[in-house]
């Protein structure tokens, strides 16, 4: 469960209005599909949050809403990941001393754009198994003689019965390495899900390839990269805040042990938290925090809140880890 105790450490104003929201979002994701998970399930999510926290910091409110969310999975692979981690740090307090967390050197260059991968997880329900790194392909892989442009992260974890490995990217959006954009997409995808495929194979263990892999459409070629290499992927709908882009993915292999898909969404925090109804509310804050008021404030509300939360929403899978009874059963 979230920690709240540093709400008492706010001026008593400051503090109501976060417990007041914090009540909505909790209502929200109550009643979000999957909340009634299934016993001896795992749920992973997977979220890019934008520029973490290397743009315009952070209200204290944001760090609260973000924490509330993601401690509804057991594990979580987040991306955009700046370069000063204080504020990845306090997110995992604020989550409480049952999370952990492992976090990438950030990728230098201008396509890897000073970014982190992490991954945060409930210790309560994920242990970790001692194996953790960064893709780096051989020469025959390489993309016109390039690695990924920012580095895949993968670590190996175990939940009850069940063994995995997760690996997330942050596929390039801008067109490198003299292809185009959607063909350097498609490229990415289609090099990192053949390695991951061949390691699931050969470990006999389930691969989770997960994360903001700039797919724009389900029948795009780059989202026919992930099924050409055995991987299953769940339609999310539209991850952007604009809508009509399927940005992020969580797809897995089937390999060496059986993978029961029981439930997969996305979670929209706009229904709870920095909604349209709240514009007037947050026009003078966004007004000192600039010094200065913002033209036409109706216009650039929806582009301010990404900066508070993010432009893309958070996914999730349920899975079945606990296969005590199948196992039981071989012996009768």
């Amino acid at each position: 469960m979230a920690f709240y105790h540093n709400l008492k450490n706010y001026e008593a104003q400051k503090a109501k209005s976060i417990a007041q929201r914090l009540l909505i979002l909790r209502k929200e994701l109550s009643v979000s599909p999957g909340a009634k998970r299934a016993p001896g399930s795992l749920v992973v999510g997977s979220w890019n949050i934008r520029a973490f926290d290397g743009g315009r910091p952070r209200r204290d409110e944001s760090f609260h809403y973000i924490a509330e969310i993601i401690d509804k999975f057991d594990i979580c692979a987040l991306q955009e990941i700046k370069k000063d981690l204080k504020p990845l740090r306090r997110l995992v307090k604020l989550l409480g001393p049952n999370w952990s967390y492992f976090v990438t050197d950030v990728t230098e260059g201008h396509a890897g754009n000073t970014e982190r991968i992490a991954f945060l997880y409930n210790t309560n329900r994920v242990f970790f198994r001692n194996l953790i790194g960064e893709l780096v392909l051989p020469p025959g892989d390489l993309i016109n003689g390039r690695q990924i442009a920012r580095t895949p992260f993968f670590a190996s974890f175990q939940a009850e019965w069940f063994k995995f490995t997760l690996c997330s990217a942050h596929i390039a959006f801008k067109a490198a390495a003299g292809l185009a954009d959607q063909e350097l997409r498609r490229r990415e995808i289609s090099t990192i899900a053949r390695a991951l495929a061949a390691r699931a194979k050969q470990e006999g263990e389930v691969y989770f390839f997960l994360g903001d892999m700039n797919i724009d459409s389900p029948q795009d070629p780059t989202m026919q990269a992930l099924e050409d290499n055995g991987f299953k992927a769940p339609l999310f709908g539209p991850t952007n805040l604009a809508g009509g882009k399927h940005f992020d993915q969580l797809a897995y292999t089937g390999e060496g042990q059986r993978t029961d898909l029981l439930s997969h969404g996305k979670f929209d925090w706009r229904g709870a938290v920095y909604t349209p109804d709240d514009r007037d509310h947050y026009e003078p804050i966004a007004a000192q925090m600039r010094g200065e008021p913002y033209d036409n404030w109706p216009s650039k509300y929806s582009g301010w809140t990404t900066h508070e939360m993010s432009d893309h929403l958070p996914i999730w899978v349920e899975v079945m880890v606990d296969y005590s009874d199948a196992y039981l059963e071989r012996f009768i």
